[in-house]
């Protein structure tokens, strides 16, 4: 299954950058798909005591340090470019690290995060990735705006693949919650990214009828995988039917307001 880092990494690779390859390991049951602009609410969590799968457990844990990634990254840029939907995105991002943590709490796992500034973390591997992110993203504005929006096409991927492997509805309704935000952030990155240069901005992650849909419609549209959003059917998505953007793509070294 393509990983968050490899899935990036390859968009990273379409915007003509240069960074080293390496691939992430989620075990297999945990390998999951990952989170606008404004000011928004925690996803809210339910009680459930019942003991998670190993999957599950990775996942949640892995989740964590993701969101902590799209938020350091935004604070980094933000106060680099001094553009309002970084500084905005990245309190976003806080309240869905906020809500992984108590699930973390309520399931008795440790945090990943605990005592981690801002840009560091206990994933050696994604610590190498905020570094190469950041690197690309202090290029110009204009490739910090596709850095965000990169980062938010490769975290819809993610949780709509980690939402068909839950089975727990409080954790399965974080990630839709977390997934509705992510496509806010998504269309704050583009549209400013559009309005600053003129360009339209090419999806780098998603396939293109999938990002046309997130592109036109509103929070928690018909999408999903295994249970995503609720009501959700969609067209070409969810675990296994993936843009063919992938590992593969990944050998060797490239070139070069919201309620949630």
């Amino acid at each position: 299954m393509t990983t968050f880092k490899s899935k990036l990494l390859a968009g990273a690779l379409a915007f003509g950058l240069t960074v080293s390859s390496f691939v992430i390991a989620l075990p297999a049951a945990a390998a999951g798909n990952g989170p606008g602009n404004g000011n928004g609410g925690t996803p809210a969590v339910q009680p459930a005591p019942a003991s998670l799968s190993a999957g599950e457990a990775a996942g949640l844990s892995f989740m964590r340090e993701e969101e902590k990634l799209a938020r350091d990254v935004y604070i980094t840029l933000g106060a680099q470019w001094n553009l309002a939907e970084f500084s905005n995105i990245a309190a976003s991002e806080q309240k869905h690290m906020d809500a992984i943590a108590t699930l973390l709490t309520r399931y008795g796992l440790a945090d990943p995060a605990a005592g981690n500034a801002t840009g560091e973390f206990t994933n050696v591997e994604l610590q190498e990735l905020y570094d190469a992110l950041v690197e690309m993203g202090s290029q110009s504005a204009a490739e910090a705006l596709k850095v965000g929006a990169l980062i938010e096409e490769t975290d819809i991927e993610d949780l709509v693949d980690q939402m068909a492997l839950v089975t727990h509805s409080d954790i399965k309704r974080v990630y839709t919650q977390l997934d509705s935000g992510s496509e806010n952030h998504l269309r704050a990155f583009v549209k400013t990214f559009e309005n600053t240069t003129g360009e339209v901005y090419q999806p780098q992650v998603l396939d293109q009828a999938s990002y046309d849909a997130i592109l036109s419609g509103g929070n928690g549209g018909p999408r999903g995988g295994g249970g995503g959003n609720a009501g959700g059917q969609q067209s070409g998505r969810g675990t296994g039917q993936r843009s063919s953007q992938g590992r593969s793509q990944m050998q060797g070294q490239g070139n070069g307001t919201c309620n949630h």
